[in-house]
């Protein structure tokens, strides 16, 4: 039969141990943790290993190794947290903690995955990240966001939807020959796409932090017209039930081509973008600050108000520096978005040039190459304050009872 490994928890690895070799499989490791697994799969020349989903059991190293020595992992969940965990690093083949050895063999073994399910179907949030001509940072500001939620602890999906100039592959070091949102699109168009063919197209970026999925854009601009406006509001729809969180990078225009098309049916190259924004729950509007920045983004801004009608928009002004703005550069800022474009309470974003070139060098997220640097740790605030769900206030009723017997 076969050679397996373990990373389980004692009692669980007791029980499971005993088992396995009487179904005839030869026991080769038992492990206390990932690392520990990862270092022994060569010189025990296992063929499975069956590992619990928390990170001490099951992390990144552990899978690039696995699929290096041609190991197939079963994890085995005890929570959501675990089952997310194990979704983060691309690992499909799971089952209950608590599941009998017949079962993981099935799964070890090539039958029937498991899912077990662990709460109510997935209705995942949109979040589009769009800014004005003028590289105002939407594709860091994009990739930023996915890498910060997906560190919470929830499935995420970063989609390149730029059919002017998609760069979301180049700045995360991924391949894009085949580009991961187009064939979306395509199999939206056919009717056939769902979460097993969006685990198939995406690649993984992985992170000990957190890992999440990418759905490339488009490698050269003339294959926009792969991306209408239904493919993509379909697409969208169906990565809403794979994921919580869905982040959407953008182009930069919004321009309605037609008034310049003879044919009213012949596709939009702005569509994609239009429909992003339209799908979207939370559209993010960032724009540099600098005083051409400023002037690009009030202008363009209107437009975007125009576009969208019951998004939710938050205003992001990134690059916050004295040396293009002045004195006093985030006040500055503030007042003049409020005196001329209206707009209140922005999310400021400072500028950290060495940590950005660190990220973009490496093609990693700043969240692993630069976790202390002002500009991850705005964001990181950002996602915590006004992205995530926030935790209902606690009634201070006994408080309040002592304050008024006091009184009487």
């Amino acid at each position: 039969m076969g050679r397996i490994a373990l990373a389980l928890p004692l009692d669980t690895e007791d029980r499971l141990s005993i088992d396995l070799v009487r179904h005839g499989h030869e026991l080769v490791a038992r492990c206390s943790a990932a690392d520990e697994l990862a270092s022994t799969l060569l010189s025990t020349r296992a063929e499975f290993a069956v590992v619990a989903a928390s990170s001490r059991y099951l992390n990144d190293r552990l899978m690039v190794e696995a699929d290096a020595a041609g190991v197939r992992i079963v994890a085995m969940i005890a929570s959501e947290s675990d089952r997310r965990h194990a979704a983060d690093l691309g690992l499909r083949e799971i089952v209950a903690l608590d599941a009998e050895w017949t079962e993981v063999e099935a799964v070890l073994l090539g039958g029937v995955v498991t899912t077990p399910a662990v709460g109510a179907a997935r209705r995942g949030a949109v979040l589009a990240v769009w800014g004005p001509a003028g590289s105002p940072g939407r594709t860091t500001l994009a990739i930023n966001l996915a890498a910060e939620l997906a560190a919470a602890g929830y499935t995420v999906a970063l989609a390149d939807v730029d059919t002017h100039s998609g760069s979301v592959a180049p700045a995360l070091g991924l391949l894009d020959e085949a580009p991961g949102f187009a064939a979306a699109c395509r199999l939206a168009g056919a009717g056939s796409l769902d979460s097993v063919e969006l685990e198939r197209i995406g690649q993984r970026y992985l992170s000990s932090r957190g890992s999440f999925w990418v759905l490339t854009g488009i490698g050269r601009p003339n294959r926009w017209p792969e991306l209408s406006a239904e493919r993509v509001a379909t697409t969208i729809t169906a990565c809403r039930d794979w994921v919580d969180y869905v982040v959407l990078d953008t182009a930069f225009s919004l321009e309605n081509d037609e008034e310049i098309s003879s044919d009213l049916f012949a596709p939009r190259r702005n569509a994609a973008t239009i429909a992003a924004l339209r799908e979207a729950d939370h559209v993010i509007a960032v724009g540099s600050a600098d005083p051409v920045g400023l002037s690009r983004f009030l202008r363009a801004h209107v437009d975007l108000v125009e576009t969208i009608v019951t998004s939710r928009v938050t205003v992001v002004m990134n690059k916050i520096r004295a040396s293009a703005i002045g004195l006093g550069a985030a006040a500055q800022v503030k007042q003049t978005l409020r005196r001329f474009g209206g707009i209140s309470s922005p999310v400021l974003v400072p500028h950290d040039q060495a940590a950005l070139d660190a990220a973009i060098l490496s093609g990693k997220t700043l969240l692993d190459v630069a976790a202390k640097s002002p500009v991850r740790m705005a964001i990181g605030q950002f996602v915590a304050e006004r992205i995530l769900p926030q935790p209902a206030p606690v009634a201070k009723r006994a408080r309040r009872r002592r304050l008024e017997t006091a009184v009487g």
